[in-house]
């Protein structure tokens, strides 16, 4: 099913700066409130400050700045502004109607024993861009390989040119690459034509360099995905190499580019899935130390993962969230490092300026419109291979429109939120739809039965009760047994969303157990219902409930100020 109302507005999310809980329409303001207060020097983000205070602060800071000898006006405008927010105490207003944004989401269905589900929710973001320049790839049966599937997302730059280009062509050449080590992935006669065709470009000497590039020391020559990691680097150099072409472009000065992040899910045969554990203890250099690096024993498949540019994938595992992939942006200290020692330029716009002037991100495939541009920005992807089993839960691929405006962790707050949020409206509903008496409460919900467990999992019994026994029809007892069930509905919601702020947990700290029984018990509960009374199966609750995870994600992208093309690309694993 899905919601009957848009209640977006009725969602929070969990702020991970000052630990509140904030509403979608106020998540602008809540965000520009954060950035007014680092500007003027507050250390806290959860300090209130009053009138006489924030007065007193400009003022010294102003004072500090024009006794520096370069005296900056950019950055006492900065501080103007800053100190006019924080002093206008106004309601803030929500960045844009909600109720009227139109996003629908694309159903993929996909063939994987790993995927329950996959939904893709699109948006060019009117207000900032005209045209949408993102593209998104879902490739089922990857390599005629059963159990095997290729997503991808690419998030174009000054046109679309590229990030078509590479949408169409990457699943190819890295097919290709991985078809030459293990003889399992195979390419239809059309797949062969086309690489082919690439073989006049991709002449003897670059298949020399690129060599050179793939046997590089430093590669970690037991790590048994190295393959594939090498597979990646190279199909992506390929792509780059074929982007210098030209093909379709518009611009004579300047070519598209896109950055890009690609995941290879693919099932280990039963056979191997005992020595899975040994072979998952190296991955790669960039896994070190991370609770992914060790493959757990009993692991159902394996995630490859590739980026290059700003656009990221997220793993949700045991409720916390694992960053897939990397920045690579002027932000980053190494990536400037990098830049600045070969001779490149990064000047000072704000936040962490631009190379040459132009480009944010520092690597990422195409822009070869520009040479010198090109000299810093290169296609080597950062790539990473974990292991997928039970405790893996969602999956997230989106474009820089999501990440500029959320980090990773309030992605997964909102999530694992908007899912729960999900089954307990579709269990409600489906009682109601059963029996107006089905949903009310054998005892009043107070603060103390809302946290205590056992007292939930009696409601939930006590509906089978109520079922069973049913009271004499009349008018009136219908109204009132309705109107008790919305409330049983909307606190049991209420209850979910409680627990969810609490499974959110600093990064290395024991995530509580309690979500995983939760989710498994609604889980549960939805599939006999669903497959017993021939309304909804379970397939068709994973695909609507993955819908509207992603939908509700890209709204709330919307209504924190994002001013990119936003493509969010949502899996939901076995652990979900």
């Amino acid at each position: 099913i899905a919601p009957e109302n848009d209640d977006s507005k009725h969602i929070s999310i969990f702020c991970s700066a000052c630990q509140q809980t904030i509403y979608l329409h106020h998540l602008l303001h809540h965000k520009k409130t954060h950035k007014a207060l680092t500007v003027l020097g507050f250390d806290s983000p959860q300090r209130r400050t009053d009138n006489k205070t924030l007065l007193a602060q400009r003022q010294k800071l102003i004072s500090k700045l024009t006794k520096i000898p370069k005296y900056s006006e950019a950055r006492r405008q900065k501080i103007d502004y800053s100190f006019d927010f924080l002093m206008d105490n106004n309601t803030p207003t929500p960045y844009c109607d909600l109720a009227d944004t139109n996003n629908p989401s694309t159903f993929k269905k996909v063939n994987n024993s790993l995927i329950k589900a996959l939904s893709i929710c699109q948006d060019k973001n009117a207000t900032w861009r005209a045209d949408m320049e993102d593209r998104f790839i879902v490739l089922d049966s990857y390599g005629n390989r059963s159990d095997t599937c290729f997503l991808g997302l690419v998030d174009g730059s000054h046109g679309v040119t590229a990030a078509e280009t590479v949408a169409a062509e990457l699943p190819l050449l890295f097919l290709d690459q991985l078809a030459q080590t293990d003889s399992s992935y195979k390419k239809s006669k059309d797949e062969q034509q086309v690489l082919d065709s690439f073989a006049t470009v991709i002449r003897a000497d670059y298949r020399e360099t690129e060599q050179l590039f793939s046997d590089k020391p430093g590669n970690d020559k037991t790590n048994p995905y190295e393959w594939i990691h090498k597979a990646y680097a190279k199909s992506f150099w390929r792509m780059d190499r074929l982007l210098r072409l030209g093909r379709n472009e518009v611009s004579k000065v300047r070519w598209s580019g896109c950055s890009a992040v690609i995941c290879l899910v693919e099932r280990i045969p039963s056979e191997e899935t005992n020595g899975t554990e040994e072979e998952g203890e190296n991955h790669s250099e960039a896994t070190t130390g991370s609770p992914l690096t060790s493959t757990a024993r009993g692991a159902a498949g394996l995630l490859h993962v590739a980026n290059v540019g700003n656009a990221h994938a997220v793993l949700c595992k045991n409720g916390k969230s694992h960053c897939l992939s990397k920045e690579h942006s002027t932000s980053n200290a190494s990536e400037r490092k990098r830049i600045l020692q070969n001779g490149g330029n990064i000047s000072t716009n704000e936040p962490d300026g631009l190379v040459e002037g132009y480009l944010r991100t520092t690597r990422g495939l195409g822009h070869h419109g520009d040479p010198v541009l090109k000299r810093s920005v290169i296609p080597v992807p950062h790539t990473i291979s974990v292991p997928i089993d039970d405790t893996c839960e969602f999956l997230i691929l989106a474009s820089n429109g999501l990440w500029e405006v959320l980090d990773y962790n309030e992605v997964l707050a909102l999530t694992l939120k908007t899912f729960t949020h999900y089954l307990k409206r579709y269990e409600c509903v489906q009682q109601n739809r059963t029996s107006p008496y089905k949903c009310q409460h054998l005892m009043p919900l107070t603060e103390d039965n809302l946290n205590d467990s056992k007292a939930i999992k009696d409601l939930q019994d006590g509906t089978e009760i109520l079922y069973c026994n049913k009271p004499k029809y009349s008018r009136r007892n219908h109204l009132q047994k309705k109107m008790d069930s919305e409330i049983f509905c909307d606190q049991l919601a209420s209850y979910a969303a409680q627990k969810l702020l609490k499974t959110v947990s600093p990064v290395g700290s024991k995530p509580p157990s309690q979500f995983e029984e939760d989710t498994k018990r609604y889980s549960s509960r939805c599939k006999p219902q669903s497959a017993g009374r021939g309304r909804v199966t379970s397939e068709t609750l994973y695909d609507n409930a993955a819908s509207y995870i992603s939908e509700q994600l890209l709204k709330t992208a919307l209504a924190a100020g994002s001013r990119d093309n936003i493509t969010i690309l949502i899996v939901l694993l076995t652990g979900c």
